[in-house]
């Protein structure tokens, strides 16, 4: 499965210099609990990555400057390459309603993130890790795909053997109290969740101006 292995924080501290308002820190949080700590690229470097970054010399971001960073963003945020993010576009044009309210909903519902916004992993990378490990069960079967689409009714379990685990274990302490959006039902008993129904844009706290990437396709 093709994905990203490069360094991460250089993302958030690009989104920062490149495609935020002067003096705004953007946080993609790709690396969990470090995002929210001291050691956080984006709180101990402002400029750029690469050479001769600098961020008060740096040209006026253009309108398609604009709709380029949002797209990177989210495409970013959620972990998936160019090819499934257009796909998932192409896909979200197709539905009824606002192509950009679809296309949040569609990369809400992938199970990497169900699993991230459950609070069973502390970023959607190690989500998708621990999805490909098959520590999960949908309906009541194992998968390792991490872009299955989550729909109303499934529900999601992870395995009676991986909840022994020291992982699973601090994770599931991790969980403890933590928010859940209002489209997910999960029961930390029994460590297991439900989707109640497709989530709306007001369930999605992701920041991002989705607008934005509907004009960067439509040009």
């Amino acid at each position: 499965m093709a994905r990203y292995t490069g360094p991460v924080c250089r993302m958030c501290r690009r989104e920062s210099a490149s495609g935020a308002k002067p003096g705004e820190k953007v946080k993609l949080f790709l690396k969990g609990e470090r995002c929210l700590s001291k050691k956080c690229a984006v709180e101990r470097r402002t400029a750029a990555p690469g050479q001769k970054a600098n961020v008060k010399n740096r040209p006026k971001v253009s309108e398609f400057g604009r709709q380029l960073r949002e797209k990177q963003k989210m495409r970013r945020i959620y972990g998936v390459l160019e090819r499934q993010f257009e796909n998932y576009f192409h896909k979200a044009s197709r539905r009824k309603g606002q192509t950009g309210a679809a296309l949040l909903a569609l990369l809400e519902s992938r199970l990497d993130n169900v699993v991230y916004r459950l609070n069973l992993a502390t970023s959607r990378a190690q989500a998708r890790q621990l999805v490909r490990h098959r520590h999960f069960t949908v309906n009541g079967r194992r998968v390792n795909i991490p872009s299955m689409t989550m729909r109303k009714g499934d529900e999601i379990a992870v395995v009676e053997a991986s909840r022994k685990s020291t992982v699973f274990l601090s994770l599931m302490e991790y969980a403890k109290g933590r928010r859940v959006p209002g489209w997910l039902e999960y029961n930390e008993q029994e460590v297991k969740a439900r989707v109640l129904q497709a989530p709306a844009r007001a369930d999605i706290d992701t920041n991002v101006e989705e607008q934005l990437i509907v004009e960067y396709y439509s040009r």
